[in-house]
């Protein structure tokens, strides 16, 4: 009777904990934040307004994918914003010199290549810390970007292209750009979640030394995540100038913010080791969500960095606190079993 009701009780426990992990508290808020939008706020669920938030959301989820490997390897990189501006100012550049936009595509990735080799370089190989030095080529790649293309904006890309970034499926509300957003999602998920990679990522982002002592190629693997950042940074930089037509050097001014909040929303743990794809996914949802939300209430731009801004500070310590929550479950259903194991041990003749 008292195993059955320790298992009952370690059962009880075990659904408690998973309601308490800070990935699923954020899915369900998603949930929650989609069911207000449809009841209580007007033209929300129009197929235009849809199509209208997946598009702007689809170059911060897009960044958030690598971000997310990358933290869980215990760095950062708040370039991405810069990149996917340098990545528009280029492809306005080139397109204007008359170089065949295939081509200006390939240079616009090209350039992600060198921005994350530069970035992985400087903190693998100089041993910086990346939080400083992204900081520094952020304010690098954006000045690079206003010199590349100055003031201008450049807006006649090819039309068939223009109808990619902003176009529809079909009668749908889905933009064609989710369909690149849902592969480089699958290959994410599976190689982080389901390779040696992964693996590897995971346990460095635990224990750098450990690692390195079995066997893990941390500088290579490291240097390998900042420059997969910087060519999806630049991919992104693609997608947003055909999205709004617009290639300008100021284009994704602050993305890297947004992407940030978004991943650590998510429950990534910012000292890496720790965290989902999913839940970066979720976390990218729920800020767009409320953006739009905002948007469609008339909130204006800069209380939607304020909120933005919030958010950040409680993406940092709300997993914190739902694992203290999940530490103290544990140790009371530890303390819980401890009586139950004393009282069904049979009495030995010392005890007498």
């Amino acid at each position: 009777m008292s195993a059955m009701a320790e298992s009952t009780r370690a059962a009880r426990g075990g659904r408690v904990g998973a309601l308490v992990r800070w990935d699923t508290s954020v899915a369900l808020l998603v949930i929650v934040v989609l069911i207000y939008g449809f009841a209580g706020v007007a033209n929300f669920g129009s197929a235009i307004n849809l199509s209208f938030l997946i598009g702007n959301t689809i170059a911060i989820a897009m960044v958030a994918l690598p971000m997310t490997m990358l933290v869980v390897a215990g760095e950062v990189d708040l370039s991405v914003g810069s990149m996917v501006g340098l990545s528009s100012a280029l492809m306005g550049a080139l397109w204007n010199s008359n170089i065949p936009i295939d081509y200006v595509i390939v240079m616009c990735l090209l350039a992600g290549v060198l921005g994350g080799l530069l970035n992985g370089w400087l903190v693998t190989r100089l041993g910086l810390p990346s939080l400083a030095v992204t900081i520094g080529t952020l304010a690098a790649y954006r000045g690079l970007a206003q010199i590349i293309l100055g003031a201008n904006a450049v807006t006649d890309f090819p039309q068939n292209f223009l109808n990619f970034g902003a176009g529809r499926i079909g009668s749908t509300f889905i933009p064609y750009t989710f369909i690149l957003y849902a592969v480089l999602l699958v290959a994410a998920v599976i190689v982080l979640h389901a390779t040696g990679i992964g693996r590897s990522l995971f346990a460095i982002g635990a224990n750098r030394e450990a690692a390195f002592f079995a066997g893990i190629r941390v500088k290579r693997l490291k240097l390998a995540m900042f420059i997969l950042t910087g060519v999806i940074s630049a991919l992104a930089g693609v997608v947003w100038t055909l999205h709004y037509a617009s290639a300008r050097y100021d284009n994704a001014t602050g993305l890297e913010l947004s992407v940030i909040a978004a991943v650590l929303l998510g429950g990534v743990d910012f000292d890496g080791g720790r965290g989902t794809l999913g839940g970066a996914v979720a976390g990218v949802a729920l800020l767009g969500l409320l953006q739009n939300l905002m948007s469609l209430s008339d909130v204006s731009a800069q209380s939607q960095t304020v909120v933005t801004g919030v958010l950040l500070v409680v993406s940092v310590l709300g997993p914190r606190v739902a694992r203290q929550v999940r530490d103290v479950i544990r140790r009371r259903r530890s303390a819980a079993a401890v009586p139950l194991v004393t009282a069904s041990s049979p009495e030995t003749p010392g005890d007498a």
